[in-house]
């Protein structure tokens, strides 16, 4: 069975899911602040926390971005490959419902047409588009605003395959002392192990994607996380940087074959709104 769809469906859904996207935090986003607010053992780490709560509280009442940089837009988009899509391209579909969204949220513009002459495209396009082919008749849909405050912060490492697991573990601890207070903690860190260069950070910035608080389906990846997690709080860094028990709020980590003769590992931080929806058309 083939189902046809429209790319002005696709425009209509990014349009939105910028806006939302940028003014209310995701569900699963919330719940790990409030847990953080709980289990927080420095008063000035709980007064942080509290006032983050507020700001994004305040941030939804008023609808106002709950950061005042809105990111560049990364979409990822399943297709499925019974899905016949019509009316136009659909990377001008893509790119126009991020114009429609930023324009219409009154959303910070924060894309310059070219890394080194830095003319602002005034309309915050174009977007960063990753599309894979999937089976079945349905297209899904992942709006993810990345600010650049925690992307600087991130990192790539090509570790030779025998540093194996301690040399991963070395890798993001390293990235995370060195992002210290610049990313906004507390702060949600995406891994990305195994592919090739590219691979591994596509896989980091999917990573932080995934719902917080929950763990990759591989034992021992899992039992990373759990333990990365720890050894991050335990750094003291903290909410805003000032000292706690709460630098990170989740450690997700995807992971991919590679080749025999690499350990490639990407490091993508993010802060403590992580912005991120999707949606299944």
């Amino acid at each position: 069975m083939i189902r046809t769809v429209n790319v002005k469906e696709i425009t209509e859904n990014i349009r939105e899911m910028c806006i939302e996207a940028n003014h209310f935090l995701s569900p699963d986003m919330g719940r790990a602040l409030t847990r953080a607010v709980r289990s927080e053992k420095s008063p000035l780490g709980r007064q942080i926390l509290g006032q983050l709560e507020e700001n994004l509280e305040m941030a939804a009442e008023e609808m106002i971005p709950i950061c005042q940089d809105t990111g560049m837009a990364v979409v990822f988009l399943e297709v499925g490959q019974d899905v016949h899509l019509e009316g136009g391209s659909l990377e001008d579909a893509v790119n126009e419902g991020v114009r429609r969204g930023y324009a219409e949220g009154f959303l910070r513009k924060s894309v310059v047409k070219d890394p080194l002459v830095r003319e602002n495209t005034k309309d915050n396009i174009p977007a960063v588009i990753h599309a894979r082919i999937i089976p079945g008749v349905s297209v899904r849909i992942t709006v993810a605003p990345k600010g650049f405050g925690s992307e600087n912060m991130s990192r790539i490492f090509m570790l030779k395959p025998a540093e194996g697991i301690e040399g991963v573990k070395n890798a993001v601890l390293t990235a995370v002392k060195e992002a210290g207070p610049n990313a906004c903690p507390p702060l949600v860190v995406g891994v990305g192990i195994g592919g090739t260069f590219e691979k591994c950070a596509l896989l980091a910035k999917e990573a932080l994607t995934r719902e917080a608080g929950s763990h990759s389906p591989v034992p021992y990846v899992k039992d990373m996380e759990k333990e990365l997690l720890d050894k991050i709080n335990g750094l003291g860094i903290g909410p805003g940087g000032l000292g706690g028990t709460t630098t990170a709020l989740a450690v997700n980590i995807n992971t991919y074959p590679t080749h025999i003769a690499g350990l490639p590992v990407a490091v993508n931080i993010c802060c403590h709104v992580n912005r991120h929806i999707t949606r299944i058309i």
